[in-house]
């Protein structure tokens, strides 16, 4: 009803598990990890548990899009079996034939037997077999029993069978019992999707209005966004169902934005006496738009309210949805498709500010994750305090900006104080190296993957005379980006940004302990292509370190001697490369040493929230 009205292409807050609408926060970037990790790990159990609505179908659905050719997955939505419909729905799953042996009921050695001889034709063919049990609480204590036994089909090299258990808290609680001790030893990987935070929920809004279509500006009003985030308690759901509502509420009082008062009201709406969130579209939705027309809702009024109340009766089948025949999930094509020429496309970004990442409350990885990176950590320079956002033409840019610089040279020098490095009236990435940081540019790369570096960095824009202009970007979110030149910081909407942009990034990385490798990047001139990554050899400067990491990040035991570049570190790699926005091509470069710090809270600046 409100698509329209909103300039929406469709329903933005539908609250089907879409994965063309999944939100990347921190969290759901470490479930998938953790999922894609299982695939390669060599069999047990990998446990992905959050709150009801936190978007764990969701995220799973987007991890079904990128199993890989040589994967069988077997897929239970229902677990309430005892065990031998399990047994036998698993052999269905994997469209194995199982009649009984003898007379009289099927047993589980008649479902076991074809099962083992599959799995083992299957490791013989190359091909690894993944069951995935969503809705897992529903699982009695037998059935889990039995489940466990199945990892223990084996050959003398790996497990035969990877099983992901998906539920709600309290799976972790029943896993937890001493009964079933055993299956918790089996456990590789386990996480736990939290609530978003505030500002994750933020992000998640303009993310969804964004792949809905919206062009203009959030119709959600900062307020309007706390009040969600408040109510609905950083629970994707709850958010969708408020929002969706106050959306509605908008368009009944022909308001082009969301108040307060507007999230209030849906609330009371779909939120009933404090209670869960109704999922059905249609409860409580004609109250709304009779108390809204009776109260004169503007120019729509009673039609509308009649309009709602007859869609309401025929079960809101007229309700616009996502269009299910588009394939590719867009948070994921977003994070996972190599740097191309991508830097003019405004794509939904994720919210990059002082509290996402993986602020509390955060999920509850194996090994905990460290804290959110803060913003910048010292000031690049003495600066004005920033404007509210305005337009920036070519014309006014040297207007807004009285001492435009010309020099790239001076660009990382302005940048250099937030990494606390010497003043240098040399090369700056000379003499940054003694600090064990290198310089990184970038000729073409995309907001999106900007925010997920989350690093202050330079930026050349392009002003009247076509001559270039290099400013320190400071603060990236989807609404606006903050530049500096010298003591002036000005923030501008994304669409005068990208208008200027050229599409280029530079900025500085720290590298690990022992990193040799000469740094190739140096400041002077135009902007040049990506410092060349790595060799993917054992010669891989740093893959002793980035074992260490990725083993701590896995929940992994700590690797002992040589690190070698094998197919299992290869594969954690990619895993994580992923989860968090690089081309999963197992190649360690510059960006991946960069998210590997960041994950593990190496300290390095990051973007201030705007």
């Amino acid at each position: 009803m409100y698509a329209e009205f909103f300039g929406l292409k469709q329903s933005p807050f539908s609250i089907a598990p879409d994965p063309r609408y999944l939100f990347m926060s921190e969290r759901h970037r470490e479930a998938l990890a953790h999922l894609l990790y299982g695939l390669n790990a060599g069999g047990g159990f990998v446990l992905l548990t959050g709150e009801i609505g936190a978007g764990k179908t969701t995220v799973c659905r987007c991890f079904l899009e990128q199993i890989p050719a040589n994967c069988n997955i077997a897929y239970i939505l229902n677990p309430k079996l005892n065990a031998i419909e399990l047994l036998q729905t698993i052999c269905d799953e994997f469209q194995l034939p199982h009649p009984a042996h003898q007379s009289g009921p099927e047993t589980a050695k008649d479902c076991l037997d074809p099962l083992n001889a599959y799995l083992l034709d299957s490791h013989a063919a190359g091909q690894n077999n993944v069951l995935i049990i969503d809705e897992a609480q529903n699982l009695s204590p037998d059935v889990l029993e039995q489940l466990r036994l199945l990892t223990n089909l084996e050959t003398s090299e790996r497990k035969l069978l990877q099983i992901i258990l998906i539920g709600q808290p309290e799976l972790r609680r029943m896993i937890a019992q001493p009964a079933l001790e055993q299956l918790a030893q089996r456990i590789i990987a386990r996480f736990h999707l939290g609530a978003l935070t505030e500002a994750e929920t933020a992000g998640y809004i303009a993310h969804r209005l964004g792949v809905a279509g919206l062009a203009s500006a959030n119709p959600f009003k900062k307020n309007a966004m706390h009040r969600v985030h408040l109510l609905a308690q950083g629970i994707p759901r709850r958010i969708n169902l408020l929002c969706d509502r106050a959306l509605l509420g908008a368009y009944v009082n022909s308001s082009s934005t969301v108040e307060r008062r507007m999230v209030d009201q849906a609330a009371a709406e779909v939120f009933d006496d404090g209670g869960p969130p109704s999922a059905t579209p249609s409860q409580g939705a004609t109250t709304w738009l009779q108390r809204k027309s009776g109260a004169g809702a503007g120019l729509v009024g009673t039609a509308v309210a009649a309009l709602a109340a007859a869609i309401a009766l025929l079960g809101w089948t007229l309700w616009p949805r996502p269009d299910n025949t588009v394939g590719t999930a867009t948070a994921v094509s977003m994070s996972t498709q190599p740097v191309t020429n991508a830097s003019k496309t405004i794509a939904p970004v994720a919210q990059s500010t002082v509290a996402t990442s993986q602020s509390a409350p955060k999920g509850t990885p194996v090994a905990p994750l460290p804290t959110a990176p803060t913003a910048l950590s010292a000031p690049v320079a003495a600066t004005t305090p920033p404007v509210s956002a305005s337009k920036l033409s070519a014309a006014d840019l040297t207007t807004r900006f009285p001492r435009p610089t010309r020099d790239v040279t001076d660009a990382w020098r302005a940048l250099a104080p937030a990494w606390k490095l010497p003043a240098s009236t040399g090369d700056t990435c000379q003499a940054a190296e003694r600090s064990q940081i290198h310089c990184f540019r970038i000729k073409n790369i995309s907001l999106p993957l900007i925010q997920q570096l989350n690093r202050p960095g330079i930026i050349t824009l392009m002003d009247d005379h076509k001559k270039p202009v290099y400013a320190v970007l400071t603060g990236l979110n989807d609404q606006g980006a903050s530049l500096q030149m010298g003591t002036v910081t000005q923030t501008v909407p994304l669409e005068s940004f990208t208008q200027l942009w050229q599409g280029d990034f530079a900025t500085f990385w720290r590298v690990p302990p022992g990193y040799a490798t000469k740094n190739t990047t140096q400041p002077k001139g135009k902007t040049t292509a990506k410092t060349p990554p790595a060799p993917r050899d054992n010669a891989v400067p740093g893959l002793d370190w980035i074992a260490v990491k990725l083993a701590q990040l896995n929940s992994d035991p700590k690797p002992t001697g040589k690190a070698t570049l094998d197919a299992a570190l290869v594969a954690k790699i990619r895993a994580f490369q992923l989860a968090h926005g690089l081309k999963p091509d197992g190649v360690v470069g510059a960006t991946t040493f960069m998210q590997i710090n960041r994950a593990t809270g190496v300290a390095e600046p990051r973007l201030q929230p705007r």
